[in-house]
């Protein structure tokens, strides 16, 4: 089904108090939140609306939207091996362009989120995603690595919307006492994205018979690879044409009517069973009221091209202003502990899990560890590989072991899900941040492809809690005039530190492969006891 926004007639909203029986969880019965002198609260407003269709419906698109953050990111992963002979890359090529999509995320990440909190999440999201999916699409085609190269980092500043202000967006429409669960379930949707690379990756790669020659351009499967895996953000943007703007926002911005709009339609489709829907029942709500100074330029000036102007200029204050506040009282500890954080896992998982495929192809050619000192030559790097194997392609069996490493997550994602309302984000963002640390150290311990899938799939399941855990800590922590652009900037840190991730990985996994593993290491159990100075966030009202 689709959703369909409709305006709510001016004489229908005076009958939105009726009294009546309607049958809700017990936290979000209506009853409790009639007779407020002064408007409902926001709280109380969206837990009036009911939990059923809409957040269901809400959740497909968020989530779709979420995983084509994942199959944007790890889609390069998966093509470094094929893409080999193409594009003439090499092993520091290869690093460069796993980083430079985190450079285009970190500079979106920021834009996107600061955008979102001043023009609205929604169209911002939409744009964002049809951004990264043209000029993902466009990097298909590209015949010169420079060019493959540029497209990833544009496709990367569209993408780097998708996380910070995806959250922002569903979080605004999820009642106190389902929040932190449900986004829990949201953030799972990136571990799908993950299964949907890897599945992709390992039936299309292999296939040596999709590719049609186009002149100078060879179109082969790893091209057929990557332009699949914009399908998510591509229809996630137009699913997002069928969405009302988030009420939160529309409260803090001073827009009582289009928030009680939203807020009847949410209301008319989760309590639509065939009869007559039951009226919502908030008239008034209690919203923000903008200073004059605060209103739209075109309130206050005639001459077109000055309001334009005034506009663009407003909005880079706010923005600027919004990014300021993030590092004064109370926000200051919060942010700079979750920058760490963000730093650490991001090093760690990305510049690992980005170079599993590479690593698995490496076990796979030479057999044993690809850490083993027996692997180098004299001057410390990799021999080169056996003539019997001529082919661009690796074995298919690299990628199936990237999608079982995939399918690793799994576990992880229901560990954080059941248990995230229970023990709050706290304490599993910090305990699984320790133990992913740990787990690091097993890899240069192994010996066999097994084993080094295993030690994979074990890293894979653990710090997988840690990103659930940061998605709903940065949606609960700051308030509504601050929530994308604090993700967008924390998102931000994680891109640089996944560039450098990539580039240590990229600079000395040939020479000398302990150095990146056990940076890797270090900064997860950094990261685990710095998260134990964050607040709790359990059971605590939306600002």
């Amino acid at each position: 089904f689709i959703f369909k926004m409709a305006a709510v007639d001016p004489e229908k909203e005076k009958l939105l108090v009726e009294d009546y029986d309607v049958e809700v969880f017990p936290e979000e019965n209506p009853r409790q939140v009639q007779g407020t002198t002064d408007g409902a609260t926001y709280e109380e407003a969206i837990a009036a609306t009911g939990y059923g269709r809409f957040q269901y419906f809400l959740l497909f698109v968020c989530g779709w939207a979420n995983a084509s953050d994942a199959v944007e990111i790890l889609c390069v992963s998966f093509l470094l091996p094929s893409a080999t002979c193409d594009l003439n890359l090499t092993t520091k090529d290869k690093g460069w362009l796993s980083g430079v999509i985190f450079a285009g995320m970190m500079i979106g990440g920021y834009v996107w989120g600061a955008l979102a909190d001043v023009q609205g999440r929604r169209k911002v999201l939409m744009l964002s995603l049809l951004v990264n999916g043209l000029f993902g699409l466009g990097s298909s085609m590209a015949n010169s690595f420079l060019l493959f190269l540029f497209f990833r980092f544009l496709s990367g500043v569209g993408v780097g919307g998708s996380i910070p202000v995806v959250f922002a967006y569903y979080c605004e429409f999820q009642p106190k006492s389902r929040r932190a669960t449900m986004l829990s379930v949201l953030a799972a949707s990136w571990m799908f994205g993950n299964i949907i690379a890897a599945g992709l990756a390992w039936l299309v790669i292999p296939r040596t018979y999709l590719h049609v020659s186009m002149g100078t351009l060879t179109y082969g499967s790893w091209r057929v690879f990557v332009a699949l895996c914009t399908i998510p953000s591509l229809t996630a943007s137009v699913l997002l044409t069928c969405m009302p703007e988030s009420p939160k926002f529309l409260m803090e911005m001073g827009r009582e009517r289009e928030a009680l709009q939203v807020l009847s339609q949410v209301h008319r489709m989760n309590f639509a069973n065939g009869k007559t829907p039951r009226r919502y029942s908030i008239k008034q709500l209690d919203v923000t009221t903008k200073k004059d100074d605060d209103k739209p330029p075109h309130l206050r000036s005639r001459n077109a091209w000055r309001v334009r102007c005034a506009q663009i200029g407003a909005t880079l204050r706010q923005i600027w202003s919004q990014t300021v506040e993030l590092v004064k009282p109370p926000l200051t500890s919060r942010t700079i502990v979750l920058i760490i954080i963000f730093f650490s896992i991001c090093f760690g998982y990305y510049g690992l899990w980005l170079w599993l495929p590479e690593l698995f192809k490496r076990i796979d050619l030479y057999g044993g560890s690809p850490c083993l000192e027996a692997h180098k030559g004299a001057n410390g790097s990799l021999p080169t590989p056996p003539p019997t194997n001529t082919s661009c392609l690796p074995s298919e069996d690299v990628y199936f072991e990237g999608f079982l490493t995939a399918i690793s997550n799994l576990p992880g994602i229901i560990f954080a899900t059941v248990l995230m309302h229970k023990l709050g984000a706290k304490i599993l963002l910090s305990g699984s941040l320790f133990f992913s640390g740990v787990s690091v150290f097993f890899f240069w311990f192994v010996s066999n492809k097994t084993q080094s899938l295993i030690a994979s799939c074990a890293f894979g399941g653990i710090s997988v809690i840690a990103f659930n855990c940061l998605d709903v800590l940065g949606a609960e922590l700051y308030p509504t005039h601050l929530r994308s652009t604090a993700m967008g900037i924390q998102t931000g840190v994680g891109r640089i530190a996944a560039i450098l991730g990539n580039v240590v990985f990229g600079l000395l996994v040939d020479t000398h492969c302990a150095i990146p593993l056990l940076s890797v290491a270090v900064l997860l159990v950094i990261g685990g006891l710095a998260a134990i100075k964050l607040p709790n966030t359990r059971g605590m009202a939306l600002d």
